[in-house]
């Protein structure tokens, strides 16, 4: 038998980015590859790629101009660009850089057996399409072999809102939900595999609405019923999504916050801004009164609810008034964390062709949110202190010992222990760091 040959994956951005990037894994691991830590093992070599960060493009080639001594050294060497730069640079990535052998956008990856193929016969195929198959029916099963307690599934790609400053339906296309019998049997085997909290991720998930299984009646399903769905699986303790547009905050949603038990007390929910008049600039359809009475219905049906959001400053026309009423919504909600930038020019974006506010204006005003955003953080770990939490370890930590999890709340929590990954345990938590916990365990 010929030897294995070895595959290297260097995954940039979301979630979903980390699980396109282990099913391009396993479908290449059909066709002998298995996957490798070290980029000078490898055979191929793909960079997975993200286009929402400033210069995103950019850093990828500056990636590839450090594979040039690897490819030098290795000429038989493979190597890919994937993903949503892939999708907008297409065929520009093999002109800029020739030592690229294929380039293969986000929903096309299940082509990639077949393109290695044509690369290893010296072609470099380009697939930067939005094939009308689902690629999900013509990847391999995921394989059973041990996995960790925690997976990410996709059940839904695309967006459909075009907000003045993403890229997103650009590269990923309009909004599509995969069934939900396909869902369903995907987590079924991963909990056989050891599994105990799904994420189910999407571009736009709460605007989930996938095909009913036929024994169900059919019909299309929301997110909401894909989740109380889910949480019948015997074993699957935890579930959690990412990430959710305002808009598409279902009341039966909302609802099975409050009913699920499985359904972690966690919600990221992203609100861009406080003020309406750059929401209507950023294409959000909403306001900040509408975002406020949506916390209000949230916290009504689940009184713990952490929030998470994203906020971006300077966006072109944002003035102090706009700033001060981001601040404004953000004290009024109170974060357990947020994720914020500063905003910049996405090529192709309606936002693109508008006069962005000075860098040092933006640079201060990011510097604020950010610092109100962390006295929130800590505020709400501080809060912890002295609770017991469920938690779900991961993985052994740093010290001899010791295990880290995550709490329901998505707190890292480092416990001295002897109870494996996968276990969970209730946890006390008695001290609270920049980011992280410290308990000890009261019951398992």
């Amino acid at each position: 038998m010929s030897e294995p040959k070895k595959l290297f994956i260097k995954t940039y951005g979301c979630q979903m980015n980390v699980y396109d990037s282990e099913r391009m894994a396993e479908a290449l691991g059909a066709e002998g590859y298995v996957t490798t830590e070290v980029a000078e093992e490898a055979d191929m070599v793909l960079l997975n790629t993200c286009h929402i960060r400033e210069k995103a493009a950019e850093k990828v080639y500056s990636d590839l101009g450090r594979l040039k001594p690897l490819k030098a050294a290795k000429p038989d060497l493979k190597i890919g660009v994937a993903g949503c730069v892939a999708q907008a640079e297409g065929g520009e990535i093999l002109r800029r850089m020739p030592l690229v052998d294929l380039v293969v956008g986000p929903q096309s990856y299940h082509r990639l057996p077949a393109m290695a193929k044509a690369a290893l016969r010296g072609e470099k195929p380009v697939d930067t399409e939005f094939p009308e198959e689902d690629k999900f029916d013509h990847l391999p099963d995921r394989p059973r072999a041990a996995v960790r307690p925690t997976a990410f599934l996709t059940v839904q790609e695309g967006c459909d809102k075009f907000c003045a400053f993403c890229v997103v339906p650009y590269t990923r296309g309009a909004e599509v939900s995969r069934p939900a019998a396909r869902i369903l049997a995907e987590a079924r085997g991963l909990v056989e595999k050891g599994v105990r909290e799904i994420t189910l991720l999407g571009q736009n998930v709460n605007a989930y609405h996938g095909a009913g299984p036929a024994d169900a009646g059919g019909g299309d399903w929301s997110l909401a019923r894909l989740v109380r769905a889910l949480a019948r699986i015997d074993g699957l303790e935890r579930i959690r999504y990412t990430t959710s547009h305002p808009n598409d905050m279902t009341d039966d949603l909302i609802a099975a916050h409050g009913e699920e038990a499985k359904l972690m007390p966690y919600l990221h929910l992203p609100v861009q801004s406080g003020s309406d008049r750059i929401l209507k600039a950023m294409a959000r359809k909403h306001t900040a009164a509408d975002y406020l009475r949506l916390i209000e219905k949230i916290r009504a049906a689940r009184p713990d609810m952490m929030m998470s959001g994203d906020f971006i400053v300077g966006f072109p026309g944002e003035t102090e008034a706009d700033f001060d009423a981001t601040l404004d919504l953000i004290r009024a909600v109170g974060y357990g964390m947020a994720y914020s930038f500063k905003y910049s020019a996405r090529p192709g974006t309606p936002a693109a062709e508008k006069a962005p506010v000075a860098a040092d204006v933006a640079d201060a005003r990011l510097q604020t949110l950010q610092a109100l955003i962390t006295s929130q953080q800590r505020a709400a770990q501080e809060a912890m202190v002295g609770r017991e939490v469920s938690v779900l370890f991961e993985k052994a930590g740093r010290l001899k010992g010791q295990m880290v999890g995550k709490s329901d709340y998505l707190h890292a929590v480092h416990v001295k222990t002897d109870l494996p990954a996968g276990a969970i345990a209730r946890v006390r938590i008695v001290s609270s760091a920049p980011n992280s916990l410290a308990g000890e365990v009261a019951a398992a």
